[in-house]
């Protein structure tokens, strides 16, 4: 098996065509891909739809994205909140589209796609305005509502170590959404603290394998994360 180690960020991300829908992964700044969603800002990209947890954080990673204007619309179960100022800017100036998804249903919905499941029950969302022009159906007493799975093109994720055949391990809280992502996209680029030789990493730590995952960037150790974990402004 060929190594799945790319020479840089921007080799990386290189096909990425305009339009494209991309799942970033991170729960808030926890195991968000800065230096891809940096390269995907550089590469030019543009009228993307994005796939994330929430809307962004600050200035910087997926802030910096939706204020370089390169997204078209925005997929994710937590939009707004203290430091959310860039997206709330442009959602309010009618800039950008937004589709909100209550966080198990986002969750379910890129498991779904990478496990082949075709649509799902859930009773999350029923009777409000987020199951209007959906299907319904009563289950034991209880009422549902029918999802689809979401698909992505790409997805960028981030992760602690990779060997070169792209097996992924995580740090704790860092892990989040990354495995269910790469699962879930045509395309995965992880960036990772470092590359492993093969056969370093033990099995039964790795949680994604490298049949999901397509291009690896190693982005060595970042100032501004402890153990892929965050602890400050540092990254500005």
């Amino acid at each position: 098996m060929r190594s799945k180690v790319s020479e840089s960020a921007a080799s990386a991300l290189s096909g990425i065509p305009d339009g494209a829908t991309i799942m970033i992964g991170g729960f808030g700044r926890a195991g968000q891909p800065v230096e891809l969603i940096d390269a995907l800002i550089e590469h030019g990209a543009t009228d993307l739809t994005i796939v994330n947890n929430n809307a962004g954080n600050g200035e910087t990673g997926l802030a910096a994205l939706l204020a370089a204007r390169r997204v078209r619309k925005i997929v994710c179960s937590f939009p707004r909140q203290s430091d959310s100022q860039v997206f709330d800017g442009l959602y309010r100036a009618g800039l950008i589209e937004l589709e909100l998804v209550p966080q198990g249903n986002l969750a379910e919905r890129i498991r779904a796609a990478g496990a082949g499941i075709g649509a799902f029950y859930t009773p999350t969302g029923y009777g409000t305005l987020l199951a209007e022009g959906k299907e319904t159906r009563e289950i034991d007493g209880r009422q549902y509502v029918l999802e689809y799975p979401i698909r992505a093109d790409v997805a960028l994720v981030s992760a602690l170590h990779a060997d070169p055949w792209g097996n992924l391990v995580y740090r704790k809280t860092a892990r989040n959404f990354g495995p269910i992502m790469a699962a879930a996209a045509t395309t995965t680029i992880a960036q990772v603290d470092s590359v492993v030789e093969l056969g370093a990493l033990d099995p039964e730590a790795i949680v994604t394998p490298g049949i999901y995952v397509d291009h690896v960037v190693e982005v060595g150790e970042r100032p501004w994360l402890r153990d892929g974990v965050f602890i400050g402004e540092a990254a500005s």
